[in-house]
C-alpha cells in the first residue's frame, strides 16, 4: 500500500474544513467584522492543527507491533474477542482526545485479511461499552508468521466519520497512515495472548513509534 498522506501537512480530509473556515475568516474581515474575524481565524487554526500529519520515526527490529494512534492508553485486558480473531487475545485500547494527533498508523507488516465497518452509537469514546457499541471500523492484519492483529477505529461522542485507505488483500508495512477518525475517537488493538505487552493503563502514547508489544 502506498502511504496516502506521505508528505502532506495535514489530512487530505481535512481540507475542505481548512478551506471553508478561512474563506469565512477573509471574507469576515474583509467587512470590517474584527471578533468574528479573530474568531473564524482561531477556528482555522484549530482546524490546520487537528488535521496536522507529522512525519514518524518507525522503530526497526522484528516482530514490534507499535501504537496505531496517539493518546492515552485506557486499559490493557486479555479477553475473548468473538468477530473476527474467535480466540482470546490481548486488548490495548487507546483513546484519542481532540488535542491528539487523529492519523492512524499500522501496527505492523503483514497482509490485510479483512476491513469491515460497522454501524453504532457515539458514546464517549473512553467508556468500556464503546468496544463493542459505537460505529467503528474493524483491520484484520496477518504477519508472515501467521499472527493475526486486529485493530478497530472507534468513532467517539464528538467523532462522526472513520476514514480507512485500506482494502483487503493489501501488503502493509509498519508505521504507515491507514486512516482518521474525525474530532476525539478511540483505538482498540487486539494481540495474541503470548505478546509481550510494553504498555500499562495510563501510558501516553505516540501513533508509529510507541512500541505496544512484540510478537512470540
Amino acid at each position: 500500500m502506498a502511504d496516502r498522506a506521505r508528505g502532506w501537512p495535514i489530512a487530505r480530509e481535512g481540507v475542505p474544513f481548512l478551506v471553508a473556515a478561512a474563506v469565512v475568516t477573509a471574507v469576515a474581515w474583509a467587512l470590517g467584522w474584527t471578533v468574528s474575524g479573530v474568531l473564524f481565524g482561531a477556528v482555522a487554526l484549530f482546524t490546520g492543527w487537528f488535521f496536522r500529519n507529522p512525519p514518524r520515526r518507525v522503530p526497526d527490529g522484528p516482530n514490534l507491533i507499535v501504537s496505531p494512534g496517539d493518546g492515552r492508553v485506557l486499559a490493557v485486558a486479555e479477553e475473548e474477542e468473538p468477530r473476527f480473531l474467535k480466540a482470546r487475545a490481548v486488548r490495548v485500547s487507546i483513546f484519542l482526545s481532540p488535542l491528539n494527533v487523529h492519523i492512524n498508523r499500522v501496527p505492523c507488516e503483514g497482509l490485510v485479511k479483512a476491513v469491515s465497518y460497522s454501524p453504532g452509537r457515539f458514546l464517549m469514546a473512553s467508556r468500556p461499552e464503546a468496544t463493542l457499541q459505537n460505529e467503528q471500523t474493524a483491520v484484520l492484519i496477518e504477519t508472515d508468521a501467521g499472527c493475526r492483529i486486529l485493530c478497530v477505529q472507534v468513532a467517539g461522542y464528538v467523532a462522526r466519520r472513520i476514514v480507512c485507505w485500506l482494502s483487503e488483500g493489501e501488503r502493509v508495512a509498519r508505521g504507515e497512515r491507514y486512516g482518521l477518525i474525525r474530532f476525539g475517537s478511540r483505538m482498540d488493538l487486539y494481540m495474541p495472548v503470548a505478546t509481550q505487552v510494553r504498555v500499562k493503563a495510563g501510558d501516553r502514547v505516540t501513533g508509529g513509534e510507541s512500541i505496544i508489544g512484540v510478537l512470540p
